[in-house]
């Protein structure tokens, strides 16, 4: 079987190294920009993490090559790359019984689309799979074991994706049918990581920090639901579970990204200095947008949005939230 990955950042590279073993032929494609002399020559990279892949492993930018006979493909890049990489893939001759699997976390601006839908406008008639939960690459990379949702429309192919891409004692995945709530659930919840970073940035303490997660978990179901998630998904892996990591580890972009901006450091700033994608960022903006659209309350979606967005103090961003008025709890 042949494994392809669509994406040579931090996340598509330790998903090479971690199925390795899983497939007999794997290529990982990336623009000719995006793929180091490093990697190109020694299958290996060392910044921002340390991956060393496999001799097999194959490194290309030649899209066509990468796809064919491929019999899963993992699409793992940056959400606003998704939709211009399907139409790629279209002219690149996706097969029609070759199974995609969206890894992307976020909302596609200005559309406020699911990347599902954005990949099912430019590809109606693929197999779509999407995996998501708490998936830092950095742990896995140290060999910690974790489990993540694979969730499709179509339940074969997402068994079939569950069975090709569990890796025994360290990656365990789950199959579920509810796309929305898997979907919304890890993308959601990179707006919360940024607020967790930001207030442990100006040590509020673990009492704040409950307390956002909880209203902030508040938010997601609230926004999910409307459009249609089930609870008990956002409730899963891929909502609560990769909450919980996000908002704790230094290892997460977005608590990272959310930790500067704590500290005082402008988004720009931040952005120069990370050197990679916290989705995080544009995300705040969108669920501002789609709470509008909804007529739901997001306060914490909402300040975070102030302060990537707009000169607001971090002090008053906490002002913001703490003096709101008092409501019942929902």
């Amino acid at each position: 079987m042949k494994l392809t990955v669509l994406g040579p950042g931090c996340w598509g590279l330790t998903l090479a190294w971690l199925l390795n073993d899983n497939f007999e032929q794997i290529c990982v494609w990336g623009r000719k920009e995006d793929i180091t002399d490093e990697l190109r020559q020694y299958k290996r990279t060392t910044k921002p993490l340390c991956v060393q892949l496999d001799n097999k492993v194959e490194i290309t930018d030649n899209l066509k090559e990468a796809v064919n006979n491929a019999d899963i493909i993992l699409l793992v890049v940056a959400t606003s790359g998704i939709r211009p990489v399907c139409k790629q893939l279209k002219e690149a001759g996706l097969k029609d019984n070759q199974i995609l699997v969206n890894l992307s976390k976020g909302l596609e601006l200005p559309s406020l689309k699911r990347m599902s839908e954005v990949i099912k406008d430019e590809l109606p008639d693929s197999k779509l799979v999407i995996l998501s939960g708490p998936t830092l690459a950095k742990e896995i990379l140290n060999g910690c074991p974790t489990a993540a949702s694979v969730a499709s429309d179509d339940m074969e192919n997402a068994k079939f994706v569950q069975k090709h891409l569990n890796v025994a004692s360290k990656f365990r995945l789950y199959t579920n049918p509810d796309v929305i709530g898997v979907e919304l659930g890890g993308s959601l919840k990179n707006v919360i990581a940024i607020a967790s970073g930001f207030a442990d940035a100006m040590n509020l303490g673990d009492n704040c920090r409950g307390s956002l997660l909880t209203r902030g978990m508040a938010e997601i179901v609230r926004v999910s639901t409307k459009l249609g998630a089930k609870p008990s998904t956002l409730y899963g892996l891929s909502g609560m579970g990769d909450l919980i990591a996000t908002c704790s580890s230094p290892f997460s972009r977005n608590y990272t990204v959310g930790s500067m901006l704590g500290k005082g450091k402008k988004i720009n700033d931040i952005l120069n200095e990370l050197g990679s994608v916290a989705e995080g960022v544009k995300t705040s903006k969108a669920i501002c947008e789609l709470a509008k659209k909804l007529d739901i309350e997001v306060p914490v979606s909402s300040a975070i949005y102030d302060a990537v967005y707009t000169d607001i103090t971090p002090k008053e961003v906490l002002n913001k939230l703490m003096n709101r008025k008092l409501k019942e709890e929902d």
